[in-house]
């Protein structure tokens, strides 16, 4: 058991850097924590029994090489984001969606189109990185609590790249426990779509319930978006011909790099003044007009207007925005290394599904396990991976289904990964959003109901048996 150390020194340094950063690690305090913790997985490793640092070394540079794609994903996310403001898709569809949303069915409106759109595209980065961005910034000209909207955009793209046969990690689920696609997917029905009605309910609520005294005042405020930039449905060209290619399946990266391409091409046909003005030029010309988009995607975008309103709803980070995220994922791959390359973290996980027994059981052990990975990893997919091969045989010998297994992990490490800040996906979507992963978790309603649900299920499953027998 002494691979319980590093992982129990691991949430101990987040624990303090909660606490010495006032619960905001996003800057560092994770990846520091990861860090250390990565020493003392590396001295008791190294030190104690006596594995070689080469194989360590080794170990790292394969599970580096496995991430790489989603580092470029991870850069090329911050790098539409800040296109698709410039070029004034976001401003086009935060001016007019103020006009068509109300703020009394917004939270609502907001989680249902994220649904969609996640489970055509499969993708929840993707689905936030664009749509998200446009409707977060609605839901702030409307006056809808940020941490609302942020909870709204998650739990609905998360349905979708949980139950969407397009979706990566429910290819990786179903792949991981041996069961086919479709069965996986039809089985998830049962516990997904109970808990997205929940999530609809409590948003439908939370709608009618938040107070909107500041919300004409605010409108007001995005007007002055058809002041500042060119209005223009024409912008939405921009979106409408990334969601096909994502439809279609063309690879993250290539949809993500000609989406921003387009963009950069878009901004300076629409939006000449703002593209000069983003560069630091008073003079439109081919030397402002490759500055300013080369700033966004860089930089991203910082116009610095008078009004604070506007400032908040067109400031982005570009691909320097996202260097947290990229160091996050880098620091959880020393981690992660560290604690499977000497096999302490199977060794740990294995003691327990020894003593596990029970459909109920069974399901709870393989959730706690799912989140506990997701906490110690910071990586859905390694999290996906390790969990369905610690608990494969074990379903196997009592006489479950794979696509138990794989449900349950759907439901625990597929949903709660957002909602770790220090986890790759918690500091993605923290990132695009820009709102702390602790600010918008209370209102991830799909994303933590889902886990109850899953033992919910199996309860009753357990029981219904029972009664039978």
């Amino acid at each position: 058991m002494v691979g319980v150390i590093p992982l129990l020194s691991l949430i101990s340094f987040i624990a303090v850097a909660l606490y010495v950063f006032d619960g905001d690690i996003s800057g560092g305090g994770s990846q520091l924590s990861m860090f250390f913790a990565t020493a003392l997985s590396l001295c008791i490793s190294i030190g104690c029994y006596k594995y070689s640092w080469k194989e360590y070394i080794s170990t790292f540079s394969r599970m580096m090489g496995e991430t790489t794609e989603s580092l470029a994903i991870v850069l090329m996310i911050g790098m539409l984001s800040a296109s698709w403001m410039l070029c004034g898709a976001v401003p086009t569809m935060i001016y007019y969606g103020v006009e068509v949303l109300s703020p009394n069915i917004f939270l609502l409106t907001t989680c249902v189109i994220c649904s969609v759109i996640s489970l055509m595209t499969g993708s929840s980065w993707s689905c936030i990185a664009t749509i998200g961005v446009a409707l977060f910034g609605i839901g702030s000209a409307l006056g809808v609590p940020s941490g609302w909207t942020a909870g709204a955009i998650i739990s609905g793209a998360y349905f979708g790249d949980k139950i969407s046969p397009l979706s990566e990690t429910t290819v990786l689920s179903s792949t991981t426990t041996g069961t086919p696609l479709f069965t996986h997917v039809r089985n998830m029905l049962g516990t997904t779509i109970p808990s997205l009605c929940i999530a609809l309910v409590v948003f439908l609520v939370a709608g009618f319930g938040i107070a909107s005294g500041g919300t004409v005042q605010d409108i007001s405020q995005v007007k002055l978006l058809g002041e500042t930039f060119n209005i223009s449905l024409w912008t939405l060209i921009v979106p409408v011909i990334t969601l096909i290619m994502i439809v279609k399946k063309v690879p993250a990266l290539i949809t993500l790099f000609a989406s921003s391409l387009l963009s950069g091409i878009m901004a300076v046909i629409v939006q000449p003044e703002m593209t000069a003005r983003l560069a630091g030029e008073e003079t439109i010309g081919l030397r402002s007009m490759v500055k300013g988009v080369a700033t966004a995607y860089v930089s991203g975008t910082d116009f610095q207007f008078e009004n604070e309103m506007l400032n908040d709803l067109t400031s982005t980070g570009g691909m320097a925005g996202m260097s947290n995220t990229v160091w996050l994922i880098i620091c959880a791959i020393c981690f992660g290394a560290s604690m499977f390359y000497c096999g302490m973290l199977q060794s740990t996980m294995s003691a327990l599904t020894r003593i596990v027994r029970g459909r109920l059981a069974l399901v709870s052990s393989t959730v706690f396990t799912g989140i506990g990975l997701n906490l110690t990893t910071c990586d859905q997919y390694t999290s996906i991976i390790l969990t369905g091969s610690i608990y494969k045989d074990t379903y196997k010998r009592e006489g479950f289904e794979s696509k138990l297994l794989s449900r349950t992990i759907e439901d625990s490490t597929t949903i709660t990964s957002p909602l770790i800040p220090w986890n790759s996906c918690g500091m993605t979507q923290s990132a695009v959003l820009g709102i702390a992963t602790l600010d918008y978790l209370p209102y991830c309603v799909f994303n933590y109901v889902s886990p109850f649900m899953s033992i919910l299920v199996a309860a009753f499953a357990q029981r219904f048996k029972k009664e039978n027998h």
